[in-house]
């Protein structure tokens, strides 16, 4: 295994080098104190060692592990030398591969002496190809590609990826070489994600922060301005839009409040400059680390983690009030991947009011929530970044399996109840319903069928209740105007009507009772219940005529079943969770797949 003979000594001389093939001499932690322990190595080329080489920390497991054990021959793909304050150079490894085991290569090559550090390179010219050392890159590489790579690395200028900032100031360095003991540094990188502004008070006074989140090449990191810099800089910082940042603070990420991946976080201060950058193509969208749907079974509850699926259905909007009175608006939809597996993701605030489904867009979310109500869901929270057709080869390529071949799988849901009144997708004819006797386990079965209404019951379908905010509690008329809610302990002038509505279906093979309640209700009756509850009171015909006319309509019912015992009696009891009118296409394409199933058993 031949070294790169003189590596170490261009290294050491800021040289811009990468692909050199090295041989670890020696590796030792050094502690980090609060913050993550940092590797630093002894690298030799068979010539020289230097002692001035440091794994960024995202490559930590690689010591940990003993992947990279002394004596193994490795390949360092990427590097940045940061040069510290007493003017000595560092070299941070950004990626690294082991071409040869510690095992296989069983003792030191060469005899290399220490490199003196800061001592000047034994040629001050850019080398000339047919005289310069030419450190082979990999025992496979001709030697015409190491003449090739060796020119144009060494004696050149660095690469796009690390360029000048405006006005020549210092070398732009990546983010994952960032650590709280470099002076001076600056970084390009795009903004992936933007809060609004938060404010606060508290003993100690008021104030105001946003934070956002930043991304290149390397890595990413999370950034926070307080007070006088939300003034100078949250106008000027646009989402999407690539920046030169420098002579920011550095800290041991709180991961409390972040879930992005990188031990440190930023702060701007007063010397803090952000320069806009027009040269950006290079600078990816965003980092993510997906995970396939099928596997969020596998994902501890609360685990943070990037999706990206196709939406396959999309919710309307609904508006909620919060414990502290502050209304927030939610939307959820329906996510579903090459695994043929299907997932509710929750949106909340501005995203859900304008995410628009139309189209089924492929949509990935960095930084979502997992949970398990119900299964499997995901909450997209307001440190999640939401992408609508991302312009990534994830994107791509699960646009053109699910135009193929994918929208006319029948997805099977991990999310069993929905929070707007759901189900999973576990079609069912009625009569399989009791073949298979769903209900009777410890848990409730949900199912969905296609079926049509073939009796309203309208005898006690409505019921006067307590007018407060997600207080649906039947009240007691007093008789003298005003109405008893016991729940909340009350008396009101006023109420407000619900519907509870018990409704057969039936399909071709069996019926069933069900229990409709308001949203679903009001879908099969096609009016609200404040309406019906005035047609009631002021013209029954009016109000008979609206059952009428909604008898034999055909619905999508999405239903919960569960053996209940009352009086020592026990009956299955299925309730309506959700009420959708037909979509004949795909209940078309539905029965096609079922056809061709069927066909080849």
């Amino acid at each position: 295994m031949k070294l790169s003979e003189g590596a170490i000594e261009a290294l050491a001389n800021g040289q811009p080098m990468n692909d050199v093939v090295l041989q670890l001499v020696n590796i030792r932690k050094i502690d980090g104190g609060s913050g993550p322990a940092r590797f630093r190595a002894m690298m030799s080329d068979g010539r020289h060692s230097m002692t001035s080489f440091m794994l960024c920390t995202q490559l930590n497991f690689m010591a940990e592990d003993n992947t990279l054990a002394p004596h193994c021959i490795c390949l360092i793909k990427r590097h940045v030398t940061n040069i510290l304050k007493d003017g000595r150079r560092v070299v941070i490894i950004l990626e690294i591969e082991v071409v040869k085991s510690a095992e296989q290569v069983g003792g030191k090559i060469g005899e290399p002496t220490p490199y003196t550090e800061g001592q000047k390179p034994a040629a001050q010219q850019p080398p000339q190809s047919n005289s310069a050392p030419r450190p082979p890159l990999h025992p496979q590489h001709s030697n015409n590609e190491v003449n090739r790579v060796f020119n144009r690395d060494v004696g050149k200028k660095p690469a796009s990826s690390m360029p000048s900032t405006p006005g020549g100031g210092s070398k732009v360095v990546p983010i994952a070489s960032l650590n709280p003991y470099q002076s001076k540094w600056t970084i390009r990188a795009r903004v992936t994600n933007k809060s609004s502004i938060r404010t606060w008070s508290n003993s100690r006074g008021d104030g105001k922060l946003f934070s956002m989140e930043i991304v290149d090449e390397s890595g990413e990191i999370r950034v926070t301005g307080f007070n006088q810099e939300v003034d100078k800089f949250f106008e000027v910082i646009e989402l999407g839009k690539v920046y030169y940042i420098s002579r920011a603070s550095l800290k041991i990420a709180n991961k409390q409040y972040t879930s992005v991946k990188n031990d440190y976080e930023m702060t701007l201060n007063g010397d803090t400059t952000i320069i806009p950058c027009d040269d950006s193509a290079d600078v990816p969208m965003v980092q993510c680390d997906f995970i396939t749907i099928g596997d969020l079974e596998m994902k501890e509850k609360d685990s943070v983690i990037d999706v990206i699926g196709v939406c396959k259905s999309v919710e309307e909007v609904t508006r909620l009030t919060t414990k502290t009175n502050r209304e927030v608006s939610k939307r959820t939809l329906d996510l579903m991947d090459m695994s043929g597996k299907l997932v509710t993701v929750t949106l909340w605030g501005e995203e859900a009011e304008k995410f628009d489904g139309s189209g089924q867009p492929v949509v990935a979310i960095k930084a979502a929530k997992l949970s398990d109500f119900g299964g499997r869901s995901i909450s997209a929270s307001f440190n999640s970044t939401l992408m609508v057709n991302p312009d990534i080869p994830e994107a791509y390529k699960l646009r053109a399996w699910y135009d193929k071949e994918g929208h006319a799988m029948e997805a099977q849901s991990l999310t069993e109840l929905r929070g707007g009144g759901g189900g999973n997708t576990n079609w069912k004819s009625l009569s399989d319903v009791k073949t298979e006797h769903l209900g009777h386990g410890e848990k409730a079965d949900y199912y969905t069928c296609l079926a049509t209404i073939v009796y309203l019951r309208k005898e006690n379908c409505l019921y006067q209740a307590c007018p407060t905010q997600d207080c649906n509690k039947k009240v007691v008329d007093q008789q003298n105007g005003m109405f008893r809610c016991e729940k909340c302990d009350k008396e009101f002038p006023n109420f407000k009507y619900r519907l509870i509505l018990s409704a057969n279906i039936a399909d071709y093979g069996d019926n069933q009772w069900v229990t409709c309640f308001q949203e679903s209700a009001e879908a099969i009756l096609g009016q609200n219940a404040a309406y019906l509850g005035q047609l009631k009171d002021s013209n029954e015909a009016a109000f008979d005529e609206v059952f009428q006319q909604a008898n034999f309509n055909t619905f999508i019912f999405r239903s919960r079943v569960k053996l209940e015992t009352y009086n020592d009696e026990s009956r299955i009891k299925a309730t309506v969770m959700e009420v959708k009118p037909v979509d004949h296409k795909e209940y078309s394409k539905r029965l096609i797949m079922n056809i061709r199933k069927m066909a080849n058993q």
